[in-house]
């Protein structure tokens, strides 16, 4: 399956190498780019891309807001959103994954971080760069105690509560099962699971929960 990307960048230069990588790539296509987040809204929404790789800093609309636009928690139809800067700060990462994006990386994270990413969204998993990660769980696990712990609309089984915390510390599908001996349709199938009983868009909202539930991190 190819994989469609918008690419939404106010740097010529960052934006044209960013599509160049991408479109080396086999089974991905970058249909179209953007150089402000209006412009980015505007698109997506028309060309209906599966990733929009997506400035965090543009004029006018800016990284943050077009991931609340294409895939905040009351569009009726989301688009995948990878949130991509060169600013490591703490506020932009809560901001992007609360949003909706289903992954955040730095501009100088690499060719094959990059593709990751994009296939990671593609099919409704979520990748963020290994350090950006480290410190998110840190914080988040910090803050749990003190956060208001929501119950699921469900009791989860077991095997959900455990495929729930390997969910919480960035495993995949394909680790899950490995870990668990269950196959990957399975796995699938129980984060499927966590995601509607919880009412998550994506893995990170899944480990944000996992977290804030003290779950994980106690």
């Amino acid at each position: 399956m190819t994989v469609r990307v918008l690419v939404a960048d106010d740097q010529d230069l960052v934006r044209t190498g960013l599509s160049m990588i991408l479109d080396a790539e086999p089974d991905i296509d970058v249909v179209g780019q953007a150089a402000d987040g209006k412009a980015a809204v505007e698109l997506a929404r028309r060309l209906r891309p599966d990733v929009c790789l997506v400035d965090i800093r543009m004029p006018g609309i800016d990284g943050i807001e077009v991931t609340e636009l294409l895939a905040g928690r009351d569009v009726p139809d989301p688009i995948a959103v990878v949130v991509i800067t060169t600013f490591d700060l703490d506020e932009y990462v809560h901001g992007a994954l609360r949003a909706g994006a289903r992954g955040f990386l730095l501009k100088d994270a690499g060719p094959e971080l990059l593709v990751q990413a994009v296939h990671a969204a593609a099919v409704g998993d979520a990748l963020i760069a290994p350090n950006i990660t480290r410190r998110l769980l840190a914080t988040l696990a910090a803050g749990a105690s003190s956060k208001r712990r929501t119950q699921p609309t469900e009791p989860l089984t077991q095997r959900e509560e455990q495929v729930l915390k390997l969910v919480a510390v960035g495993r995949t599908n394909a680790e899950i099962a490995a870990e668990l001996f269950i196959s990957s349709t399975t796995a699938k199938t129980h984060v499927a699971s966590l995601l509607a009983k919880i009412g998550s868009r994506n893995r990170v909202e899944i480990a944000m929960w996992a977290y804030d539930t003290g779950r994980v991190g106690q």
